[in-house]
């Protein structure tokens, strides 16, 4: 019998086959001094303690991505190893902090699967949540991926493709137990804007840009133990080039909104989000967002705000699909997400 594991192919999945993932992580300060090494995340909530403490939290929790790479680099040797790309984030939320110390384990659920007309490769949709060391849920989401088939004779599965949300609804987003934004102080934060300062359909350009690495890529997915074929052997791609992890551009994308969205501090729920274009070393990440619904929350001063957080690699802003409703070729992430801001 092989000691080795090859990985799922498309033709390895059936609707209703429930997945426990490998290999619980337990996170600590070491992975926010490297997420802050790879990023320019300067969010006040997720850098300081004493700014936390203001905010009615014990101390500073980890920053939600890094729960979300962790939990989704759990699932990757189970779903995304033979993987194409990653296409796409819907029904997502974030029930509790992550803290320092804290285990984060995962599984998914197999939701979905159509298989292209190549007949080469399939869609698997799943539903994969992360738990912390006492079982409780700490986030779930649903994440769609084009995967390699290994025998091309295999029977086409019966096509299901799962209704989602087109987005979470603000009255069930999930406040941090303590959270209060009644003595928020907008000095340390960085920026005096609001939540009342921002309109929808508002527009902003983050203006900073930073160059993708290959080195800082190979760092992210190896801290996030994300083992798909594709961010790491170049034999696979015809352009014999590695494709940057889309949570990598998911991460710089966020920690660029800072200018102009300083105040935007947890991230609560994302509603959709889609890879657009592959990412290469040598391009240059920027940012927009675009300002889609505001609504109230229970908690002292707590507002959330729906964003729709653009990442491009021509600098484009504003721009998103063409009259043939494509992405441009210059859009890499389009994220679109609840965030936690002072009222």
């Amino acid at each position: 019998m092989a000691k080795t594991n090859p990985g799922r192919f498309f033709e390895d999945y059936r609707v209703g086959q429930v997945i426990e993932h490998a290999v619980p992580r337990t996170v600590s300060g070491g992975e926010r001094a490297l997420y802050h090494a790879l990023y320019p995340a300067r969010h006040a909530i997720y850098s300081s303690d004493e700014f936390a403490k203001l905010c009615g939290l014990a101390e500073s929790p980890m920053d939600d991505l890094i729960a979300f790479h962790t939990v989704f680099g759990k699932s990757v040797p189970d779903v995304s190893l033979n993987a194409v790309a990653n296409l796409g984030y819907a029904e997502g939320r974030f029930h509790r902090p992550t803290w320092r110390g804290d285990t984060l384990r995962a599984r998914s659920e197999v939701i979905g699967l159509k298989q292209n007309s190549s007949g080469k490769t399939g869609v698997v949709y799943v539903r994969t949540e992360g738990r912390n060391q006492r079982g409780e849920l700490v986030l779930d989401y649903v994440r769609w991926v084009m995967v390699r088939k290994n025998d091309l004779a295999a029977p086409a599965p019966d096509t299901v493709v799962p209704e989602l949300a087109a987005a979470v609804d603000p009255a069930t987003l999930l406040v941090p137990e303590g959270l209060t934004f009644a003595d928020y102080d907008t000095v340390l934060s960085g920026e005096p804007h609001r939540l009342r300062d921002y309109a929808v359909g508002e527009i902003i350009d983050h203006v900073d840009g930073v160059t993708i690495e290959e080195a800082e890529h190979m760092m992210a997915t190896r801290l996030w133990q994300n083992t798909s074929k594709t961010h790491f052997d170049v034999t696979p791609r015809a352009d014999g080039k590695r494709l940057i992890y889309g949570g990598h551009v998911m991460s710089m994308a966020r920690a660029l909104s800072f200018n102009g969205l300083a105040n935007a501090q947890m991230i609560v729920a994302i509603n959709g989000g889609s890879h657009a274009n592959p990412c290469f070393a040598g391009d240059t990440v920027r940012a927009w967002s675009e300002v889609l619904d505001v609504a109230e929350t229970g908690a002292p001063g707590v507002g959330a705000l729906r964003l729709r957080l653009v990442a491009t690699k021509d600098g484009s802003v504003g721009a998103l699909k063409g009259e043939d409703g494509k992405y441009l070729s210059g859009v890499l992430l389009d994220l679109d997400y609840w965030a936690l801001m002072p009222q």
